[in-house]
């Protein structure tokens, strides 16, 4: 008889797994990713499958608080949104087509491909993307354009109030191949200062394929279905399940001025200027980034 399944909370910190790679290494990448999590055929996933353990698929939840949960075996709900994956031979990722980015209301048909990496904090878009996001952004936002310090690698960067609340801003979705939309819930990034809170548009221009990171994977149980192969994507707050869904707003949405554990002093971050390699098992990550996700692992026994 198949017991139910269990689900065993653990911590993991960046540096502690992943130390023994094997495969040849492409621009500091780490070809088997942080937690063994790629599509080859020894990642975790793949073993999990081959034993009978688990279906072979998985998801990772982003919260927004920077706890997060990974779910073994994970084929996602009959209502999530889907996308197929664009599965390349010799070295697969996890790549999707993009169709169509919508900026405040605004729609452009800009058809390009990108990998979600949960490996890589922010996220990263070719020259078209990143010019027609983020130009549209600027000319819609409603705070002053704020000079940030070289070191940070953000281009668009506004001053806030800190009596504000929350930070109203531009809304971003993207319609994924097939039609399914993917709104953008966490685009942002706050420096809460003395004067003044100073966000930022945390996208970064790269030079030869977009990557998705964690930051526009907030917010939501992303499934990385490898028997379809599809990448699916629902609402969730990663602790009591799903959400329903939230009503997406059409041409603004709103932002916390200062998020409790995702804000954080711009002097401490040292954020590295080197770009992440392309590889969906990339081991970079910002120094800013979440030192720590809490994940769940589904395992049947």
């Amino acid at each position: 008889m198949r017991k139910t399944p269990k689900l065993f909370p653990l911590e993991l910190h960046w540096g502690k797994c992943g130390q023994v790679q094997t495969g040849v290494f492409h621009d500091g990448a780490a070809p088997n990713g942080l937690f063994g999590l790629g599509l080859d055929d020894i990642s975790v996933p793949s073993v999990l499958a081959k034993e009978g353990i688990a279906a072979n698929s998985f998801s990772m939840c982003f919260g927004k608080n920077g706890a997060g949960r990974i779910s073994f075996g994970d084929k996602g709900s009959v209502d999530q949104r889907e996308t197929p994956l664009n599965i390349r031979q010799p070295h697969p990722t996890y790549n999707i087509t993009v169709t169509q980015i919508s900026v405040g209301g605004n729609t452009d048909d800009l058809k390009f491909d990108a990998v979600f990496d949960s490996g890589t904090s922010f996220t990263y878009l070719t020259d078209a993307a990143y010019t027609l996001i983020s130009e549209s952004f600027n000319s819609q936002a409603m705070d002053k354009r704020y000079q940030t310090d070289s070191k940070l690698p953000f281009e668009y960067c506004y001053a806030s109030s800190p009596s504000k609340d929350s930070i109203e801003y531009p809304a971003v979705n993207l319609t994924m191949k097939g039609g399914s939309s993917y709104h953008v819930y966490h685009p942002l990034v706050v420096f809460p200062m003395k004067d003044t809170d100073v966000y930022c548009l945390a996208i970064i221009k790269i030079e030869d394929i977009s990557i998705i990171g964690q930051n526009f994977m907030t917010g939501y149980r992303i499934v990385f279905d490898r028997e379809k192969p599809t990448l699916g994507w629902k609402e969730s707050d990663c602790y009591t399940g799903e959400t329903s869904a939230r009503t997406l707003p059409s041409n603004r949405s709103t932002f916390l001025a200062r998020p409790p554990a995702s804000s954080f002093a711009p002097e401490a971050t040292n954020i590295p200027s080197q770009r992440p390699s392309t590889s969906s098992s990339s081991y970079y990550s910002f120094s800013l980034s979440l030192s720590f996700f809490y994940f769940s692992i589904l395992a049947i026994f």
